[in-house]
């Protein structure tokens, strides 16, 4: 099992989320995408033993990361994790990934829950774009056209898995959250990168071959919540 962490200028907030990371014992990799970053990000994932670190030389955008992370392992199971959480543990990390482990489900969505209100009402209005999840290797290659959709990849995925028929768990994980864009940009800078984030979702909400589930996933994941 391989755990991808797509990262953007993430050097400061990285080292929270590789400490639990390298405790959980169910994984076998943990790759760090550094996607075009600015900062420090790649230097901080090199530094931490057992991370392999790749870094990319410009920004192809967080589906395109976590295609690059995807083609670096040949592990069966993959865990996708955000760069920027605060409270992750290695609990949460072995409740998210159970449902795949014990083949009860094709992909296992993290959502929030108890960390803090905006987040939480986040995920609550729209689950599905959790960017905490775990799924077969064969689900995202036979779905990786998604990875083209930036900040769509988490809604594309999903409706992808709705479309072929496949097992969704959604896993509550009690006390994460992240910051939200503002403050990691500035008031300004902050709501263009939501913009941005909310036009890629929306283009990916639009791909025709999988408009006819939307409604059908847009609901699915609220009704299939469990409480690990």
């Amino acid at each position: 099992m391989a755990a991808i962490v797509p990262a953007y200028n993430e050097a400061t907030r990285l080292p929270g989320v590789l400490a639990p990371l390298v405790k959980a014992t169910e994984l076998d990799e943990i790759i760090v995408v550094s996607d075009g970053s600015q900062d420090d990000t790649y230097e901080v994932a090199v530094q931490h033993p057992g991370v392999q670190a790749i870094r990319l030389d410009k920004n192809r955008g967080k589906g395109g990361a976590l295609l690059a992370g995807v083609q670096a392992t040949k592990a069966d199971i993959l865990l996708f994790i955000d760069a920027d959480l605060s409270g992750l543990t290695a609990g949460h990390v072995s409740k998210l990934v159970d449902p795949v482990v014990r083949d009860e489900a094709d992909m296992a969505v993290g959502v929030f829950r108890g960390g803090r209100f905006l987040t939480d009402l986040a995920q609550i209005i729209a689950p599905q774009i959790s960017g905490q999840r775990c799924l077969y290797r064969d689900v995202f290659l036979r779905a990786s056209q998604v990875a083209q959709m930036r900040f769509g990849i988490e809604i594309g995925l999903y409706r992808f898995a709705v479309a072929e028929g496949l097992r969704i768990q959604s896993v509550v994980l009690t006390g994460i959250t992240h910051p939200m864009k503002a403050e990691k940009l500035g008031v300004w800078r902050g709501a263009c990168a939501r913009a941005m984030m909310y036009s890629d979702i929306g283009r990916a909400l639009l791909v025709p071959t999988l408009h006819r589930q939307g409604m059908r996933a847009w609901n699915l994941l609220r009704n299939h919540s469990v409480d690990r």
